[in-house]
């Protein structure tokens, strides 16, 4: 379940054919999409007409599947096109009605809790942020050979330490040293040779600054390491499905995680990725991770989700999520953008990964727009000049 980000009447009506709506009747809720557009998945077709016609009765209205009301379906997925006042009456005329829809009432309130909330708690070790006051910024040390963007420069652990102040001083609020890299077709690395990497890095860092510390790993033992040498999250691209025991550690470490959906391992998932629903496809993959989380122990404030950006995704992919990105608030959590120099900018703009400063910024600006609340970027000084600008011409 989750509040659709409709933004041009081509997606409406992709998401009206998902539904199985017919096409007659299209014309009437592509002029209802400035409404908010809540998507219901699997109702059984009792609940589906009871919330159709309460809709109706309140200027709003309701699509679904077409055999529904021709009686030849049994269960549907639903959107419900209303304004705010709208939804409010309809949940208290849903609370008269049988459980099913009751209990839709309050999936529907919840849901619109989390979408409207204007406070994003994430609390990392003891301190609580409040990422609703302003952008945070995570920069990017790559402790590697092999990145895409600048393998081998900050290979050695006193560049990689001294590039990592620098990224502080421009402004960063996190650091993400990563020993392993994530591009297509890269080489895995063991969980030993990933701590030589980081060790050196992490150990110094901690005593020479007091920024929070990520570890981008998807391995449990680099996790538990890195915890304990003073690191203060996990950033894991596979969103805790790689590695059963990590939720665990970052749980007994009390840490925050940085949980991302992925379209295969990143030595494959550039291989024509294919979505039958991405934004859904991505929302119950977040929502599965959170719930992993939960499960192990790792409270709800130490969460955040990011829809990862060029892993599994095809260069569309990348900018509907981005154009779609406020749908992720649907999960209630923090959400974290990374397309810095990423692909999909290089081949929007045909420029190498060194020329692509200007497209990060682009992408970074509009992400925030749609809901990001912290930016994972190589250039945190520009982005972060960029971003402030925006958020002056937007307002409070």
């Amino acid at each position: 379940m989750r509040i659709l980000a409709l933004s041009g009447e081509s997606v409406c009506r992709a998401e009206l054919e998902r539904v199985g709506v017919d096409p007659a009747a299209f014309r009437i809720f592509l002029a209802k999409r400035e409404s908010l557009a809540i998507r219901l998945e699997n109702l059984p077709a009792s609940t589906a007409n009871i919330l159709k016609q309460t809709a109706l009765s309140l200027g709003a209205d309701c699509a679904m599947h077409r055999d529904v009301i021709r009686g030849r379906k049994k269960k549907s997925d639903v959107i419900l096109f209303a304004n705010r006042r709208q939804l409010s009456r309809i949940c208290e005329r849903l609370r008269e009605q049988p459980p099913t829809a009751r209990a839709c009432a309050e999936r529907i309130e919840l849901l619109v809790r989390r979408y409207d909330a204007r406070q994003r708690i994430l609390k990392v070790g003891n301190v609580s942020l409040d990422l609703s006051e302003r952008t945070y910024y995570m920069g990017i040390v790559n402790v590697t050979p092999d990145s895409f963007s600048d393998g081998g420069k900050y290979f050695a652990p006193d560049d990689a330490v001294a590039h990592a102040l620098r990224l502080i001083d421009d402004g960063a609020d996190f650091v993400d040293l990563g020993a392993e890299s994530t591009r297509p077709a890269a080489q895995p690395v063991s969980a030993r040779e990933e701590l030589d990497r980081l060790l050196p890095v992490l150990k110094p860092m901690r005593k020479r600054s007091r920024a929070f510390i990520s570890i981008d790993t998807h391995k449990s033992e680099v996790a538990r390491v890195c915890l304990r040498e003073g690191a203060d999250m996990i950033n894991d691209i596979s969103g805790l499905h790689f590695d059963p025991k990590l939720a665990r550690v970052i749980a007994r470490a009390k840490a925050a995680c940085v949980v991302m959906h992925i379209k295969g391992k990143p030595r494959v998932m550039q291989r024509k990725p294919v979505y039958q629903d991405l934004m859904g496809e991505v929302s119950a993959w977040l929502a599965d991770s959170i719930f992993c989380a939960s499960e192990a122990g790792i409270p709800q404030e130490q969460v955040i989700v990011d829809p990862g950006i060029g892993f599994g995704k095809s260069v569309e992919d990348n900018f509907t999520i981005l154009r779609r990105l406020a749908e992720l608030k649907s999960l209630g959590q923090p959400i974290l953008v990374g397309p810095s120099r990423k692909s999909f900018i290089g081949a929007a703009l045909n420029l190498p990964v060194q020329e692509r400063l200007a497209g990060t910024i682009a992408a970074s600006v509009l992400a925030v727009a749609q809901g990001a609340n912290i930016l994972r970027v190589h250039d945190v000084r520009a982005v972060k000049q960029a971003v402030m600008v925006a958020e002056r011409v937007a307002g409070p």
